[in-house]
């Protein structure tokens, strides 16, 4: 027996309609440095996404299917992007930034992008790669910037605002299927190359709705979103989609992301919401520190992409501003978890459930698996590597000019989940809390240390400002932590101190043996510490290793 309901696509053109017409009047504000941001309406951003698409085909030659690069800032022409070129059946990928050139390069020659709309002020990053980009014909470039690098080049170059110029609002959006690709983001390819992540309209769509629900984001039209998390970071955690959904309205960084503009467009802006890495808000807090601020108009932040440290949660509840964990990565789209603790709990009982990675929506189906391969019980103890299905969850890697989806067994189970490579414990409830990355999992005499325990620990001391653990090799135990410190500035405290103020929450056996200082922490493109790097520092002999034993 069939329903009678009626068969809707669920596609980003239907959440770009919605949000350029029932909420045309919220509001995209792209941060300039000056006296007074650039603002754009929703429903000028759908007018001009309209515009954008005439000239992808018109102009460029864009057909369905084609790969359209963005090379671009958290800001205005980049939410339009965001909706022509999906809505128009070509396919946004969007470039992080922060990449070594060499994985930009293989990125780009992956995916075959035929267009690629570059900020000006990032033509410096992508002038250099061009020569080895053989697949893009035409270079977009949007504001200011030195485009005389660009001359004698094998590309058409245009003005983004001149391709607009006169072209009609009014564009003939298809009618797409719903599971044909959208989008598609690249992994950080911390290990081996980076691998395609493919969205499809429908995937975006469903989790655009998960984030607007009161057990993730939970915002409306009242609210005003700071997305710092790049737009090259897994689509900027689907805010810019969530926004248009429900009329939430958006303050762009664009480049200036150092911590005191963004202390300043806090206080200016007034946004009541905020997404961004713990990175980010550790330098935040350093900056309000040396030049204090009210930024209680946040009411609400949502903060991923690695472990936050409890203290760093308890600093902004002194501020009044409460940071809520969220898990994803990019083969989810992200949101995996959100850690709101269960109604009707005080302020203590709350906090079991704040420093946890959160409970799974509706739409995540998890389980744990253990060494041998058995399905781990929920109760609270059990750790095991975290995987993970649903419906935006992704199935396979794009396979790049074969066509054929990769789906490598380090990566995707024989019956079809996702191996997401973390590992932890889920409570009777349902809430995860993740003790390390499968591969920073420190294996000593048999027992396995968190790094991320050793790490939060540390970074609970007054005097510490950032602190790494990785796995090093040890002659009795088969590995031992290794700590990496950052001294806030001014602070005088020793090695032994350390250890002893981690003895009094970490078992003697874990305790690191090996430290070091490091005037800081490296990370990854997308603002994780950089593990990787530590361990081959310490295998160069780079660091200045000290040994403490008690």
């Amino acid at each position: 027996m069939l329903s009678t309901m009626q068969d809707v696509q669920l596609t980003v053109t239907r959440i770009l309609k919605h949000g350029m017409t029932i909420h045309g009047r919220s509001q995209v504000t792209t941060w300039t440095g000056e006296a007074e941001p650039h603002r754009r309406s929703f429903a000028e951003i759908g007018a001009r996404a309209g515009r954008l698409a005439h000239a992808l085909r018109d102009e460029l030659g864009v057909q369905q299917d084609d790969r359209v690069a963005t090379l671009m800032w958290n800001n205005a022409e980049h939410v339009e992007a965001y909706f022509a070129i999906p809505s128009m059946g070509a396919v946004l990928h969007t470039l992080n930034l922060r990449l070594p050139p060499e994985q930009l390069v293989f990125i780009v020659n992956h995916a075959a992008d035929k267009v690629v709309i570059a900020n000006g002020t990032l033509l410096p990053l992508l002038v250099p790669l061009l020569p080895h980009l053989p697949t893009i014909e035409h270079v977009v470039v949007a504001g200011p910037g030195d485009r005389s690098g660009l001359e004698g080049l094998n590309v058409r170059v245009h003005d983004y605002e001149e391709l607009l110029a006169g072209r009609s609002e009014a564009y003939p959006w298809p009618e797409l299927d719903e599971r044909q690709a959208a989008a598609m983001c690249y992994t950080s390819g911390t290990t081996g190359d980076p691998k395609g992540v493919v969205y499809s309209h429908r995937s975006i769509y469903l989790h655009s709705m998960q984030v607007n629900m009161a057990e993730s984001m939970g915002l409306t039209d009242a609210d005003t979103t700071l997305v710092v998390v790049p737009q090259f970071h897994v689509n900027a955690w689907g805010l810019p989609h969530a926004t248009f959904m429900t009329g939430i309205n958006m303050l762009m960084p664009d480049r200036f992301l150092q911590p005191g503009p963004i202390a300043d467009m806090i206080v200016a802006e007034q946004p009541t919401h905020a997404a961004a890495v713990p990175t980010i808000w550790q330098g935040l807090l350093a900056e309000l520190s040396a030049n204090p601020r009210d930024i209680s108009c946040m009411k609400q932040v949502t903060i991923g992409g690695s472990a936050c440290p409890p203290s760093l949660m308890e600093a902004y509840d002194r501020l009044g501003v409460r940071l809520c964990h969220a898990w994803g990565m990019t083969e989810t789209s992200p949101l995996g978890t959100m850690a709101h603790p269960p109604a009707g709990l005080g302020a203590d009982e709350e906090w079991p459930y704040r420093i946890t990675q959160g409970r799974f929506p509706a739409g995540v189906e998890a389980r744990l698996i253990g060494p041998g391969g058995d399905v781990l019980p929920w109760d609270g103890e059990s750790a095991g590597e975290l995987e993970v299905r649903g419906t935006w969850i992704a199935g396979s890697y794009y396979g790049g000019a074969s066509g054929e989806p990769h789906r490598p067994e380090d990566k995707f189970s024989a019956d079809g989940w996702l191996k997401t490579g973390d590992v932890g414990v889920i409570s009777t409830d349902g809430y995860l809390t993740l003790t390390d990355r499968a591969k920073d999992v420190i294996k000593s005499g048999g027992e396995w240390i968190s790094s991320v325990e050793l790490e939060n620990a540390l970074m609970a001391h007054p005097e510490v400002a950032e602190a790494a653990v990785v796995a090093v090799p040890d002659d009795k135990w088969g590995e031992r932590p290794l700590a990496t410190v950052v001294l806030a500035e001014g602070a005088t405290v020793d090695y032994n101190s350390l250890r002893s103020f981690l003895g009094e929450s970490i078992a003697k056996w874990q305790l690191p043996e090996r430290w070091a200082l490091v005037p800081a922490v490296p990370k990854t493109s997308v603002g994780k510490f950089d593990k990787k790097v530590i361990r081959k520092q310490y295998a160069d002999g780079e660091l200045e290793v000290t040994l403490v034993e008690g």
